[in-house]
């Protein structure tokens, strides 16, 4: 698999990227938890290192789900996360909010849930 560098960074990454969204969230049903693991490793044994996940994604589970699949290959992957949106009163992920310590709380939360030190790459989600 070709690799790039992520932007200036020093970081390199596997030109292709795995987005993890459609495995818990937006094309239909989500997939099995051991199916995805698997999905997911497989992705890994073929050269994929850059992982792309987000905490709306099926409203945390795609960010345990991804965390819980590289486990086994931490510091030879790259993952991504966002932050950005927050439910509204009715539970939808429409409300926005980038204030710092929402952002910071978001943060947190995700560290937990991919089972990370730290984030390789944590960006606005929109």
């Amino acid at each position: 698999m070709q690799q790039r560098e992520l932007g200036k960074t020093g970081i390199k990454i596997s030109a292709l990227g795995f987005g993890c969204m459609g495995l818990s969230f937006g094309y239909g049903q989500a997939v099995d938890k051991q199916q995805g693991i698997s999905v997911i490793r497989a992705a890994v044994e073929q050269g994929v290192t850059f992982f792309d996940t987000a905490e709306v994604y099926g409203a945390y589970t795609n960010e345990e789900l991804v965390g819980e699949a590289l486990a086994p290959f931490l510091g030879k992957v790259v993952i991504a996360t966002k932050f950005g949106f927050k439910p509204d009163a009715g539970g939808k992920w429409t409300d926005l909010d980038s204030r710092p310590e929402h952002i910071k709380e978001v943060a947190e939360a995700s560290l937990k849930r991919l089972k990370v030190d730290a984030i390789d790459l944590f960006y606005q989600h929109r």
